[in-house]
C-alpha cells in the first residue's frame, strides 16, 4: 500500500460532488479513492466518493431501493461487494439481506445490482455496510434512518435531520484485509473526521455539529466501528436516551454512553449552556499509540458549537460525575411482551454458546465459522434442508417457524467486550452481561448486543423464528467476524423459497458472473 502524510489542512476528497443525503431510492457507487479524513493519506473503499456513505433515508414503510455500482479497482483491498442494512429484518426479502457467503454471492467489479425492499413497520436508527470479509472497515458504511411521521416522542425534542445525525468511526492507516491480531486503530472519525496522535503540521478540521440556545435536539448516535467501542459524551451536557436500535424507550437520561460496534441510540440534548463550544468526545477501547487514553490536541473528538460562538477548539471539559448508560436500565416506550414463558428456562429451545479463541480463531463452542463456496439461501432453494448439507456442524442451527428461541452467551478470556448483531430479527435482552437479575417483563429490545466485559459474563436474548430464511448471528467486531465468530441459523427452511418470492434475476446471476471473476478479483486483498 502507498501512502504519505497529510498535506496542510487535508480534507476529504470529493465531498462537493456528492449529495450526502439519498433516499429512498438512489444509487450507491463503490469507488477506490485517495483519502485523508485525519490527515494521512491512504487509498480507500468509498461510496459516492465519501466516508461515510450518504446517509440514507426514508419514511416508515416505505419501499427502500438502492442501485449498488461497483467500480472498485485496488487490487490490494477486496474488490467483490455487498452491502447489508443493519436492523432492518427483511421480511418476505431474505435474499436483499447483503451477507456474502449467507444470502449472496458478490457484487462483481463493473457490475451492479439494486437492493429493493420494505420497511413494513419499522423505524429507527439503523446502518448499512458491506458484509463481505472487513470491507467495510475500508469505508463502505454509512447511516440509514426510518422516520416516523407519528413518532410517539416527538414531544421531547424540537427538530432534527441529517444534521443531528453522529457517526463514530474507527480508521486505520493499514487497509484492513493487512490487519492481523487485535486492530488497534489509528483515529477516531466523528462524522468522517478526526485525528490522530503524532500528526504533523496544520490539525485537520474536525466535525462540528451546530446548535441553538434554547432547543432540544434528537441526536442519533450510529457506531459504524469495525473493532473498538467508544465512551460517547459532550461535555457539560445530559443525554436522554429515547431510542434503541428502532424500539422507542421510556427517557433515561445519561451523561456518559458506551456504544458497541454496530449499536445506535437516539438521544435528545437540551441546549440550555452557555453560548459556546464544547467538546464531542468518543473515546475507544482499543487504538494505536495511545489513542484510547487521550484527547489531547483534539483527538477522538468532533465540536457541539452554539450559534454565536466563536470558530475554534472547544475548551470545555469532561464532567467530573460520570452517570452511565445501564442496558438493565432501559425499558421500552410501549409494552412488547416477551416471548415464552417468564422464567430462565422459559423458551422452546435454549442454547448455549461460549465465546472462544484458539489459534487465531474465533468460535461460538469451539466451532468456527467457515464460508461455503455457495451462499446458504442458495442451497436451500436447491432443495437441501438438513443443516448438515449446509455448513459443517455446529456452524449451522436448524429452528422452525414460530418458535422461541433463547440464546445463552458466555464471553471468553479475550477480545470482550464482543457486540453480538442477529438478522432479520429484534431480541429482547432477558439478562444483560453484568447483570445478576433476569427480566422478563419490560427488557430492553435491540439486535447488537454487548457479550460482557469479564470472562464467564452472561448475556440471556430471546427472539421469534418468524421469518423464514438463513440468518447470520456473529460478532460486530469484523476482525472476529472474519476470523470464524458467527453461526447461521436455518429459521423454517422448507417454507423459505414460499416466503420470500419476488427473487429478481439480477440476482440469480451474482453467483454465475462472481464465479467466472479471475482469481486476482476473487482474492484481492489477500493476493500474495
Amino acid at each position: 500500500m502507498q501512502s504519505k502524510l497529510h498535506f496542510a489542512s487535508l480534507l476529504l476528497w470529493a465531498t462537493a460532488t456528492f449529495s450526502k443525503v439519498i433516499g429512498p431510492v438512489g444509487t450507491l457507487t463503490l469507488q477506490t479513492k485517495d483519502f485523508a479524513p485525519d490527515g494521512f493519506v491512504r487509498s480507500a473503499s468509498l461510496i459516492n466518493g465519501i466516508h461515510p456513505g450518504p446517509v440514507i433515508t426514508a419514511n416508515k414503510g416505505q419501499n427502500i431501493r438502492m442501485n449498488v455500482v461497483n467500480e472498485l479497482t485496488d487490487e490490494n483491498q477486496i474488490l467483490g461487494a455487498s452491502i447489508h442494512w443493519h436492523g432492518l429484518f427483511q421480511r418476505g426479502t431474505n435474499f436483499m439481506d447483503g451477507v456474502i457467503d449467507v444470502t449472496q454471492c458478490p457484487i462483481s467489479p463493473n457490475n451492479s445490482f439494486e437492493y429493493s425492499f420494505d420497511t413494513t413497520d419499522q423505524a429507527g436508527t439503523f446502518w448499512y455496510h458491506s458484509h463481505f470479509d472487513v470491507q467495510y472497515c475500508d469505508g463502505i458504511r454509512g447511516a440509514l434512518v426510518v422516520y416516523d411521521p407519528h413518532d410517539p416522542l416527538k414531544y421531547m425534542y424540537d427538530g432534527e435531520d441529517e444534521s443531528t445525525i453522529i457517526t463514530l468511526s474507527d480508521w486505520y492507516h493499514t487497509l484492513a484485509t493487512e490487519i492481523t491480531g487485535a486492530a488497534l486503530e489509528d483515529a477516531t472519525l466523528i462524522n468522517g473526521r478526526g485525528r490522530f496522535v503524532g500528526h504533523e503540521g496544520d490539525p485537520v478540521d474536525l466535525a462540528v455539529v451546530n446548535v441553538k440556545q434554547g432547543k432540544r435536539y434528537r441526536f442519533r448516535i450510529v457506531s459504524l466501528s469495525c473493532s473498538p467501542d467508544f465512551t460517547f459524551s459532550i461535555d457539560q451536557h445530559d443525554l436522554t436516551i429515547i431510542e434503541v436500535e428502532g424500539t422507542e424507550t421510556i427517557p433515561e437520561t445519561v451523561n456518559t454512553i458506551r456504544i458497541l460496534a454496530g449499536q445506535r441510540y437516539s438521544a435528545v440534548l437540551n441546549a440550555n449552556q452557555k453560548v459556546d463550544n464544547y467538546w464531542i468526545r468518543a473515546l475507544p477501547n482499543r487504538g494505536a499509540n495511545g489513542i484510547g487514553d487521550t484527547f489531547d490536541g483534539g483527538v477522538n473528538s468532533a465540536i457541539l458549537r452554539y450559534k454565536g460562538a466563536r470558530k475554534r477548539d472547544p475548551t470545555t471539559e469532561q464532567q467530573t460525575e460520570q452517570i452511565p448508560l445501564v442496558e438493565a436500565n432501559l425499558h421500552p416506550y410501549y409494552s412488547h411482551p416477551v416471548p415464552g414463558e417468564p422464567n430462565p428456562d422459559g423458551a422452546d429451545h435454549t442454547l448455549p454458546f461460549t465465546i472462544k479463541l484458539n489459534s487465531g480463531q474465533w468460535s461460538f463452542n469451539d466451532t468456527p465459522f467457515v464460508p461455503t463456496p455457495v451462499p446458504v439461501l442458495l442451497q436451500i432453494l436447491s432443495g437441501a434442508t438438513d443443516p448438515a448439507e449446509l455448513l459443517p456442524e455446529g456452524t449451522i442451527y436448524r429452528v422452525e417457524r414460530n418458535q422461541t428461541i433463547q440464546l445463552d452467551i458466555q464471553a471468553g478470556p479475550a477480545g470482550n467486550p464482543h457486540p453480538l448483531h442477529l438478522h432479520g430479527h429484534e431480541f429482547w435482552v432477558v439478562k444483560s452481561a453484568g447483570s445478576a437479575e433476569y427480566n422478563f417483563d419490560n427488557p430492553v429490545i435491540r439486535d447488537t448486543v454487548s457479550a460482557g466485559n469479564n470472562q464467564g459474563d452472561l448475556v440471556s436474548i430471546r427472539f421469534t423464528t418468524d421469518n423464514p430464511g438463513p440468518w447470520i448471528f456473529h460478532c460486530q467486531i469484523d476482525f472476529h467476524l472474519r476470523d470464524g465468530l458467527a453461526i447461521v441459523f436455518a429459521e423454517a427452511p422448507e417454507e423459505t423459497d414460499a416466503a420470500n418470492p419476488n427473487r429478481p434475476e439480477s440476482w440469480k446471476e451474482l453467483c454465475p458472473i462472481w464465479d467466472a471473476q479471475p482469481e486476482s478479483v476473487k482474492n484481492a486483498g489477500y493476493n500474495d
